[in-house]
């Protein structure tokens, strides 16, 4: 499915539509170029979830976690870091929720991952020539019938 996404208030919008739709133990996986848009729908799917508090990227930080929600927002980005890093980091104990309570799981530049969970919803983002973003969102063995409805009516 692509989505036309005209401007970030757009982009937060659905961000809030997933976090309102998505379940706890959801995996989201978004890709993309600095400035389109990857932190704007984690706020978005924050906003969904019920979390007040500031969602911001935590490219130095590396994971955020957000526990106030429905339930928890786990918001990971791997920018700065090299796939070797990346398995370092065990992040299966996120998705498969053995040491952490299950939420949402979030991952910025999740092409860096040298590995994947078996279920995600993947989300990559671009750069319109206008201005706008586009967001080809597809999922790997999870159903999102009930999220693609609730997209189905959401203009950019």
């Amino acid at each position: 499915m692509n989505i036309l996404l005209t401007d970030a208030e757009a982009t937060l919008r659905l961000g809030i539509i997933l976090g309102q739709n998505m379940t706890a133990g959801s995996v989201i996986l978004l890709e993309g170029d600095l400035g389109t848009g990857k932190t704007t729908l984690v706020q978005g799917i924050g906003q969904g979830l019920g979390i007040t508090e500031s969602i911001v990227s935590p490219t130095f930080t590396l994971i955020n976690e957000y526990t106030q929600g429905h339930f928890p927002l786990y918001h990971l980005d791997l920018y700065r870091l090299e796939p070797s890093e990346v398995i370092a980091l065990n992040l299966e104990t996120y998705w498969e929720g053995f040491e952490v309570m299950p939420g949402i799981v979030a991952i910025e530049w999740a092409e860096r991952m040298p590995y994947k969970p078996d279920i995600y919803l993947s989300l990559v983002l671009t750069h319109g020539d206008d201005g706008t973003r586009q967001v080809k969102l597809t999922s790997c063995n999870c159903s999102i019938h009930k999220l693609i409805r609730s997209i189905s009516g959401f203009v950019g």
